[in-house]
This record gives structure tokens, C-alpha cells and sequence, in this order.
């Protein structure tokens, strides 16, 4: 199963990701802060697993989630062989 990315793991590098949608419910109300994610990226850098451990109201938990679910990494690796790691993921939501 997945590992947790200490000592010798080298941590999983993000390719591509997927900004997500500000709900107009949450911007009208000014909502701003942060959403931790916590993921199993695994072998292929492909995230599954997602487990909210702090939202926001308003829709931006969901538009954290479904943007991260688009992100792609360079998976995690030991031993030079690419592993599934627990990674904690922090999508932040700033009003211009």
C-alpha cells in the first residue's frame, strides 16, 4: 500500500495541475483561505483517495477537490522505483 514520504521516499513532483473554480457564491461573500487535501498519489503520479482534512463553505471544498483530482505528478520514488505515497495537498483561494 501506499507509504508516507520520509527518509529515502523523494517526494512526488507536480507536471500539470488544474486551477480551481471560485464559486460566485463564495466570491460575493469574500470567502478566502485554504483547503487541505490529503491524496494517495500512486505508482503512475495519478492522485486517488481524496480525504478533505479542512474546507471551505460555499462550494470551494468541492472546486478544491474536483481541480485536484485533474492534477498529474511525477510519481514518488524509493529506490529509484516509483512507490503510491500519502501526500497533503493545499489549494489556496485568494480574492484578487
Amino acid at each position: 500500500g501506499p507509504i508516507f514520504v520520509t527518509g529515502d521516499v523523494q517526494k512526488p513532483e507536480k507536471i500539470s495541475d488544474v486551477q480551481p473554480q471560485y464559486s460566485e457564491i463564495a466570491r460575493k461573500a469574500r470567502i478566502q483561505g485554504v483547503v487541505i487535501i490529503q491524496t494517495i498519489i500512486d505508482k503512475d503520479g495519478n492522485i486517488t483517495d481524496i480525504t478533505v482534512l479542512k474546507g471551505l463553505p460555499m462550494g470551494l471544498t468541492e472546486a478544491a477537490t474536483s481541480a485536484v483530482e485533474q492534477w498529474k505528478y511525477k510519481p514518488a520514488t524509493l529506490n529509484g522505483k516509483p512507490v503510491s505515497v500519502y501526500f497533503n495537498l493545499t489549494v489556496n483561494f485568494q480574492l484578487q
